[in-house]
């Protein structure tokens, strides 16, 4: 049965032997992952998995092998396996219509939704599910998980649903991009290669077959010539906003990294989450231990990098205007300042937009980065990232 998930697995390029699949075997015979998906899947990569270089490959094989396992109805497992009592609590989950939605009011701002936070956790005395007021779940109050408000704190739960929490009240783990992502068309490096200053430094390892025909006719005997390698010689910052609604642009934004990184030797690549503030990381695993102050990589980098921001500029217009406005904890000075120090730096500047352009009109805060960025946003098509080397260049 799970042959051909293992063959998935190998032509994807995870290096899973067959001790490991035998491993697996053994799981699911002891029943680790009955009737449970999201076990199953987490079993499979327990024991097929041990390089985290590899999680991204897993996953497509995992996708290619059971893509039928989301079509499982919710009654076909209520006749398979007895509920736990967590499961029932998200049933509990409201699913308001766009009417009923649009009858619940924000709080009136981001400081009285702080204001209100902070005597919610003095006054709440338990647990509380449903309800507009108070800490909870499934309800229609600013401050939980598994409900709706259109501007809230979100606390204690895995992934965004709706995409309107100002702040998440919760420590979230991001992963890096996969680089060695096989393009799936050659156009983001065509787009790329108009981005190019071509410059002959270094060890004179080339042949040089002009200078060698020329020398041998002047001396009379086989007089062979060298060069320095003809080298790219532009250099580039990408900042890559990684985790929330970025997710759902991983893979284009893997291909603009793999192309990137052939296409130019000197590239330095962050991190950031939604929008630029006093710290950035090199490593999304390590994000909480091991930041770099922005302040240094703004005196580290001269202005002869091109700078390149890769996002979906799509966030609560709080974190790109407020003191404290970050979505995951206190931030000392505004997004936009920050955003405006790196264009002062690196006057070559541009922001790549996975979203498509036709919708950045309904998003307030892709609008505000436009702003900053005086209209140098591009679209991450072959045609908008040829208008953004144009731009640089």
């Amino acid at each position: 049965m799970f042959l051909p998930f293992f063959e998935n697995l190998r032509r994807h390029g995870v290096p899973a032997t067959l001790r490991e699949f035998l491993a697996f075997l053994d799981g699911m015979a002891a029943g680790l992952a009955t009737y449970d998906a999201d076990g199953f899947y987490y079993l499979a990569r327990l024991t097929l998995v041990k390089d985290e270089r590899h999680l991204d490959k897993f996953d497509r094989a995992f996708a290619a092998s059971f893509s039928g396992l989301d079509e499982i109805s919710a009654q076909d497992v209520l006749n398979a396996v007895d509920i736990p009592d967590e499961w029932l609590r998200k049933m509990a989950e409201k699913h308001l219509s766009p009417e009923e939605r649009a009858q619940i009011e924000a709080l009136g701002g981001f400081e009285a939704l702080m204001d209100t936070l902070k005597k919610r956790l003095e006054e709440q005395k338990g647990r509380h599910q449903g309800g507009s007021k108070w800490i909870g779940t499934a309800g229609i109050s600013p401050f939980g998980a598994h409900g709706y408000n259109p501007e809230g704190v979100r606390i204690g739960q895995n992934e965004s649903r709706h995409q309107r929490a100002v702040k998440v009240w919760d420590k979230r783990t991001f992963r890096n991009l996969d680089d060695s992502v096989e393009l799936g068309t050659r156009n983001i490096k065509v787009a790329l290669k108009r981005l190019r200053r071509w410059a002959r430094d270094g060890a004179r390892e080339e042949f040089d077959l002009d200078g060698t025909v020329n020398a041998t006719a002047n001396a009379g005997y086989l007089d062979v010539k060298t060069r320095p390698e003809r080298r790219n010689a532009v250099k580039v910052l990408l900042f890559f906003d990684v985790g929330g609604s970025m997710d759902a642009h991983i893979k284009v934004v893997e291909e603009l990294f793999s192309a990137a990184k052939s296409e130019f030797k000197q590239l330095e690549h962050f991190y950031f989450h939604n929008c630029l503030y006093e710290s950035v990381w090199r490593d999304n695993a390590r994000r909480w231990d091991d930041k770099i102050p922005t302040a240094e990589i703004l005196r580290t980098y001269g202005p002869d990098y091109k700078c390149i921001f890769v996002g979906d500029a799509s966030m609560s217009p709080y974190e790109i205007a407020y003191i404290g406005g970050a979505n995951e904890y206190w931030n000392a000075e505004a997004g936009h300042t920050w955003l405006n120090r790196a264009r002062a730096q690196w006057a070559d500047h541009i922001w790549i937009n996975p979203v498509p352009e036709a919708y950045w009109d309904y998003t307030q805060s892709i609008g505000m980065i436009r702003e900053i960025f005086e209209n140098q946003m591009v679209p991450m098509t072959p045609e908008g990232l040829t208008r953004g080397m144009k731009l640089l260049g």
